[in-house]
């Protein structure tokens, strides 16, 4: 099932200007004033209200607006034409929506278990999250935000080492892409040259010794736009320089990678997903800092066990460390 959020008549005015402008092209005011039959003042009003959303508008006398470097709208069509037969027969319901405060909490709202994979995309969201309660900056139609809800019968302790699994497989759609120099950091983040490209966040409802529904959300940047970059207080990439990354491609061929892994998953756990994440492990045998509450615990990172807990060696010997509010840093 494909849905699409309301919008009101002010939004499905905006939806049409970004459309025009989404070519990257100068458009002129009057002439999509005269266009559609309004004032320029009008137009002028909903270019203004892109900049609400994150985007990069400009504005030359004698040529009109265009947005920088263009945007590409999310479309149904491009992204189950990624999808194979194994990925459509897990694929239930299929959200595509233009505003939301996050994807997970829209999955989170409709919370009846379902059997296959409910996917939620959104162009924007207005309250992003992060591990950890952290913002997730979300400019509109600039990159990718994607949640998939999935419902276990085994109880949570069948999701150990799913975040991992899932960051694989990400990185795996990104390569097939033509995506190079990616990495990942232990426990939710991609690096691309080193630098943030995407996180995974996985939240979980439901009775933890029976049936649980994993909310699997991932934000991928795709194309930063100039006006969010200041607001980004650690080192970060994005897909901008990747020409055959496109959102669209992007998500589908993720999707095809993570729905039969999802059928899978409870009988097969992570570690069919082990070796792989230990190929792409960004800080192996590397001197980490690991951070807990109030506690510091300094290192030799030593890749992750069969169950995705962080293998961290110290004086001590080698200590075994889960996810949860635990994160990871290079050593000062």
């Amino acid at each position: 099932m494909i849905a699409h959020s309301s919008t009101s008549r002010s939004n499905m005015a905006t939806k049409q200007v970004l459309k025009r402008l989404a070519d990257g092209e100068f458009h002129s005011g009057q002439a999509l004033a005269d266009e559609w039959g309004v004032s320029r003042t009008a137009v002028w009003k909903q270019v203004e209200s892109l900049t609400g959303v994150g985007l990069d508008v400009e504005r030359v006398r004698g040529k009109g607006y265009r947005l920088k470097g263009g945007l590409e709208l999310l479309d149904q069509g491009l992204i189950t034409a990624e999808l194979d037969a194994p990925a459509r027969a897990q694929l239930c319901e299929l959200q595509l929506l233009d505003h939301t405060d996050s994807t997970n909490a829209e999955l989170q709202r409709d919370s009846a278990p379902m059997a296959g994979a409910r996917v939620c995309l959104a162009e924007y969201q207005s309250a992003g999250r992060g591990r950890r309660g952290r913002q997730w900056l979300s400019p509109y139609g600039s990159n990718i935000y994607c949640s998939v809800a999935w419902t276990f019968e085994g109880g949570a302790e069948v999701l150990e080492g799913l975040s991992l699994a899932v960051g694989v497989i990400l990185c795996d759609a990104l390569m097939a892409c033509g995506v190079e120099g990616l990495a990942l950091k232990w426990p939710n983040d991609l690096l691309l040259q080193g630098r943030k490209l995407a996180g995974v966040l996985v939240e979980v409802q439901g009775d933890l010794d029976g049936p649980v529904t994993a909310i699997i959300g991932v934000g991928v940047n795709v194309r930063m736009p100039e006006s969010i970059r200041g607001g980004i207080d650690q080192p970060w990439s994005d897909l901008s320089n990747e020409s055959g990354a496109s959102r669209n491609r992007v998500i589908g061929r993720y999707l095809n990678g993570l729905l039969p892994a999802l059928a899978n998953y409870e009988a097969g756990g992570f570690e069919p997903w082990h070796s792989r994440w230990l190929a792409l492990d960004a800080y192996a045998d590397a001197p980490v800092m690991v951070h807990s509450g109030n506690q510091r615990t300094a290192g030799i990172a030593r890749g992750v066990d069969g169950r995705g807990a962080l293998r961290l060696e110290t004086g001590a010997g080698i200590e075994t460390l889960y996810g949860g509010e635990v994160s990871l840093r290079p050593a000062p």
